[in-house]
């Protein structure tokens, strides 16, 4: 098949480049490299810098002619600007980058009937108004959910919680509480933990993620799934991972958070045979020697 990966170089779209690449896809990626790397791209995969935001509206129904592309037979739109606390300082970036480009991709796909896999966040069962990531978010799903009921367009959308592993940014502000601690821990530097440190997070593994992304290349209609290991851990327990005497700081509790994620929603592993794999705390172990 081929396939369209937006944010490509990002964590996320790394991942699942590989896996698409060993199953044999003809892969393409559009990022604005932003937050991905040039590092990550992949041997086989053809890589565009674009503005989801801008050029793709700009070049309408053609738009991925312009950058001199066949039409692909499904889109994985997983580029997005994640991360709750940046997006306070950047709401603007935050609605072009979830929302507007989201809804770009869309009517692309609208006009050339491809079908969408979009990556939502688990961060929608809270507040969606407690910050403008959640909310940009939540908005990307509305625009699904409208294209499928107005255009009838194939769209799925699939729910991350909490995603580590391999290519995770471990600095800049938009690094995960797993990329965090790694960079800490590295640096011989204390674990930072926010609040009390009892905040649980469902934390899912990169390649548990990829995995169920690829289940859902073939469905046909409109699709929620959620995609969450069904355990959750207090940042605590993350902490102890890396050593229960390894030096830790206590700072302020951060605006706009969920007290705790946890996937309890079962269709994906009913109708995908969806199965995560991997722990975080043996992933922390196994990659830090801590046990």
């Amino acid at each position: 098949m081929k396939i369209l990966v937006t944010g490509g170089v990002g964590f996320i779209g790394t991942n699942l480049i590989k896996r698409l690449l060993d199953d044999g896809h003809e892969v393409v990626s559009l990022d604005n490299y932003s937050t991905g790397k040039i590092q990550n791209e992949q041997d086989g995969c053809k890589y565009i810098t674009c503005e989801l935001s801008d050029d793709i509206a700009r070049h309408g129904a053609w738009g991925l002619v312009h950058f001199q592309l066949d039409k692909p037979d499904v889109i994985f739109h997983v580029a997005a600007l994640a991360r709750i606390q940046p997006s306070f300082d950047t709401p603007v970036k935050s609605f072009k980058s979830n929302a507007l480009a989201t809804q770009n991709i869309l009517e692309y796909a609208r006009l050339n009937n491809v079908p969408v896999i979009y990556a939502g966040s688990s961060s929608k069962h809270g507040n969606v108004y407690s910050n403008p990531y959640t909310f940009t978010k939540w908005q990307g799903e509305e625009l699904c959910k409208l294209y499928y009921e107005i255009y009838n367009l194939n769209v799925t959308i699939c729910r991350f919680y909490n995603v580590y592993g391999p290519y995770q940014l471990t600095e800049g502000p938009y690094c995960t509480v797993i990329g965090i601690f790694q960079k800490l821990y590295e640096n011989n530097k204390p674990l930072t933990i926010t609040g009390d440190g009892e905040q649980r997070r469902d934390f899912t593994h990169v390649d548990d993620i990829v995995d169920g992304l690829v289940r859902c290349i073939d469905i046909d209609g409109y699709n929620e799934y959620e995609f969450g290991r069904g355990r959750n851990y207090s940042i605590n327990e993350i902490a102890d991972a890396f050593g229960e005497d390894y030096p830790r700081k206590y700072i302020d509790e951060l605006p706009g958070e969920m007290r705790e994620t946890l996937c309890t929603d079962r269709k994906a592993f009913d109708d995908l045979r969806w199965s995560p794999i991997e722990d975080v705390i043996n992933y922390i172990r196994d990659t830090h020697g801590k046990n």
